[in-house]
């Protein structure tokens, strides 16, 4: 709701500045009239007119008050987007629709590089061209979803902004970090708490009857999944301690032997999975084994993409608010421009847990990135 209002304040402003409403050196309302008009915490508004200042849109003077600033409002920049995964991976579409869409996009454009590839290796060299490209059409920053699942991803991943360091090319890191978790790299990072987000969904199980719950993923996944991993091992030992170790399976969710030979040596009623389209493998590998879920195991997995509710029993997953974490990366992107000596920060936005029919609990309402 907080973060609704402030939202509303911002657009509000800038939409009222724009239009002429208010003038270039216009005095604004002071705070305390935009508390009232607004019905809106002393913070709230603060938050939405420092954003403003941070933008240029307007200026604050000590002892006279809030003014539309003189200059036009915002240098037109152009970002460039690195995300080796867009248009295979659903998360970074929404994102980069919520990129479009933040008020603070409106004076910038953003360039949508074809960074798709049919392998792996060949992410990491397409993601290396297109750094290259940008440095040479001297963008004014980049958003860089680092390289997975290669066994060269960390190497290509540094490679990639050291060279944009070198050009002094802002970068802000989008869903996952550098560096392996739990360490961190020097440069901002938008996306969401995947160890809560993970801690929840393990909750949710043990909530629904599950005792023996395991964690599943992808070999050589991003640092976000570890985060995730984080998450349920915290869950486990702080709300089930009874059921002894960890059960944590990093392999081939579609490889029948695989996944059979885990359930025996584990024997888990309930699996926590590192992402929906983990999960939705594993779905069809158990079913296609003759177990029938929920009766006899339970799945959650986290992101809410669009097929989470098709799968032959619609998936309990974390919805993750994307349009929202591509309007904050905007605006983590233009402070950075603004205040170059800030601490590099992490922004991460919580989920919001969906119920469906996998885990066996009763449905809540569905959503859609």
């Amino acid at each position: 709701m907080v973060q609704h209002k402030y939202r509303e304040i911002l657009e509000k402003l800038q939409g009222d500045i724009a239009s002429g409403r208010y003038k270039p050196g216009q005095r604004l309302p002071s705070e305390a009239e935009l508390v009232r008009r607004y019905t809106a915490s002393r913070m709230t508004v603060f938050r939405a007119m420092r954003e403003l200042q941070t933008l240029g849109i307007i200026t604050r003077r000590v002892g006279s008050g809030t003014f539309v600033a003189q200059a036009s409002p915002t240098e037109s920049r152009v970002f460039g987007l690195l995300i080796p995964e867009l248009g295979q991976t659903e998360i970074f579409e929404a994102i980069c629709k919520g990129m479009m869409e933040a008020p603070q996009a409106t004076h910038h454009s953003l360039l949508w590089g074809n960074a798709g590839a049919a392998s792996e290796k060949e992410k990491e060299e397409v993601a290396e061209q297109l750094c290259r490209h940008y440095i040479a059409q001297k963008v004014s920053g980049v958003f860089f979803a680092p390289v997975e699942f290669s066994p060269g991803r960390h190497q290509a991943n540094h490679r990639i902004v050291a060279a944009l360091d070198r050009a002094r090319i802002p970068v802000v890191l989008l869903d996952r970090c550098l560096e392996p978790y739990p360490r961190r790299s020097s440069y901002d990072l938008v996306g969401i708490d995947n160890r809560r987000t993970a801690y929840s969904a393990t909750e949710h199980l043990m909530t629904a009857g599950a005792k023996r719950i395991a964690f599943f993923a992808r070999p050589q996944s991003a640092s976000t999944v570890d985060a995730r991993i984080a998450g349920y091992h915290e869950a486990i030992q702080t709300l089930l301690p009874q059921s002894g170790r960890d059960l944590v399976g990093v392999g081939d969710a579609s490889d029948p032997k695989f996944v059979k030979a885990f359930l025996k040596k584990t024997r888990p009623d309930a699996f926590v999975c590192g992402n929906d389209h983990t999960a939705g493998i594993l779905m069809h590998t158990l079913i296609s084994l003759g177990l029938r879920i929920p009766e006899d195991i339970r799945i959650a997995g986290i992101d809410d993409v669009r097929y989470a509710r098709l799968l032959p029993v619609p998936l309990t997953t974390q919805h993750q608010p994307c349009r929202d974490i591509g309007r904050v990366a905007i605006a983590v992107m233009l402070e950075r421009i603004a205040n170059p000596d800030l601490p590099t920060r992490d922004v991460l936005l919580g989920c919001k847990l969906i119920v469906r029919r996998s885990c066996g609990a009763r449905q809540t309402v569905s959503h859609s990135n």
